[in-house]
């Protein structure tokens, strides 16, 4: 598990519960926490010109003016600014933003490796995005759907890997078996039951062999 974690958020209470669960549920004694991104910079240079590195950043992305002259003023350019210190520095972002092209940039531009979206789950999210971001892998919270952009929805390597499965006769128990084995993330039964159910929804299908027969007249599968 991760060793020091740097926390880069503005609101107190947030961090506060953030702090606690990492130390109760996984057992990590270094966390720091700064409520600027000049701060969380320089904390995170110290460190690592003293060969002590932080592992981890988890960030927000939005942070409140303040009377304080600010050089990074938001959580994208903290990532920018640390990649340049240690570009193999995990990133978490952790943040209320949903919009699909945003969160897919931040992937693509800033290659963050997990985004949790704030909301009533979103603390058990972040656990489980620190734990598969330790495995290198990534993580998005599931009830976000960066396939959707501009109201074309596209479906991508996950979601043919599953169609394909479950258009084989797998279980939704078996795929999420087979998706563990294979260290491919999210895998949990529930979460292909939402993306096989966000499917059904898209394409206008009664059951799984219908979607499936839609897909292949579609040309999509």
């Amino acid at each position: 598990m991760f060793k020091k974690i740097l926390i880069a958020e503005d609101f107190q209470d947030t961090t506060k519960g953030i702090v606690e669960a990492l130390k109760s549920r996984l057992k990590i004694d270094f966390i720091q926490e700064e409520l600027y991104c000049d701060k969380a910079y320089n904390r995170f240079k110290v460190a690592h010109e003293k060969g002590d590195p932080y592992d981890l950043l988890i960030t927000d992305l939005s942070f409140k003016e303040s009377h304080i002259n600010r050089r990074l003023g938001s959580g994208k350019e903290l990532i920018i600014a640390l990649r340049d210190i240690d570009k193999n520095v995990k990133v978490i972002v952790n943040s209320m933003i949903e919009n699909p092209i945003e969160i897919n940039q931040l992937f693509s531009e800033q290659k963050i490796n997990g985004y949790v979206s704030k909301g009533r789950n979103s603390l058990n999210e972040l656990i489980t995005a620190i734990q598969e971001v330790h495995q290198n892998r990534t993580f998005v919270s599931p009830q976000l759907n960066l396939n959707t952009v501009d109201g074309v929805f596209e479906m991508d390597k996950y979601d043919l890997m599953i169609l394909k499965d479950l258009a084989e006769g797998y279980t939704k128990k078996e795929i999420s078996e087979k998706l563990k084995k294979q260290n491919i993330s999210p895998n949990s039964e529930s979460t292909i039951d939402k993306k096989v159910s966000k499917l059904f929804d898209e394409f206008g299908a009664k059951n799984t062999h219908h979607l499936i027969a839609k897909l292949i007249k579609l040309g999509k599968l």
